[in-house]
């Protein structure tokens, strides 16, 4: 926590952040507004996680060739020779 400075006092303080809050309503309006004009809800979309597809499944014998492919790629890259 950031220590107070010598000669701020709680008034000051306070009247800074009554300010601040001001301007980020502002801002927030601003925001709705343009968002607005895109055609996008007011509010910030959801997260991904509720939305996200479901997870593929790979049979084994596609495991299997991608994990010799990967193994290929490996092999060529140090310089060995694939199998």
């Amino acid at each position: 926590m950031p220590r107070q400075k010598k000669g701020i006092n709680a008034a000051v303080l306070q009247a800074a952040l009554e300010g601040l809050d001001l301007r980020k309503k502002q801002v927030e309006e601003k925001i709705a507004v343009v968002r607005s004009m895109l055609g996008s809800p007011a509010k910030a979309p959801a997260a991904r996680g509720a939305e996200a597809k479901p997870k593929r499944k790979l049979s084994k014998a596609a495991r299997k060739r991608i994990s010799r492919a990967q193994k290929r790629r490996w092999a060529l890259l140090k310089g060995k020779a694939a199998k």
